[in-house]
């Protein structure tokens, strides 16, 4: 298996749960940022940002842990 294929196979498994990660991670930060004034992110919005910024995240995570499997193989 090649490295790119490794790669979209991981991120396509793991892209749901990074996209809800940063979901909610977006939406408790736009509650953090209320304390200074900004306004919270509904929960719809807070999913599409999720959607949004969930693709570069889960992309460099799979990236990540394709290196470490390439790592474990090669200590076989």
């Amino acid at each position: 298996m090649t490295e790119r294929r490794r790669i979209l196979l991981i991120f396509a498994l793991l892209y749901p749960l990074g996209a809800g990660a940063v979901a909610i991670n977006a939406f408790f930060a736009s509650l953090i940022a209320s304390a200074l004034g900004a306004r919270v992110l509904t929960p719809a919005e807070a999913c599409i940002a999720g959607l949004l910024l969930g693709f570069p995240a889960t992309y460099a995570f799979a990236g990540h842990i394709a290196t470490l499997i390439k790592q474990a193989d090669a200590e076989e």
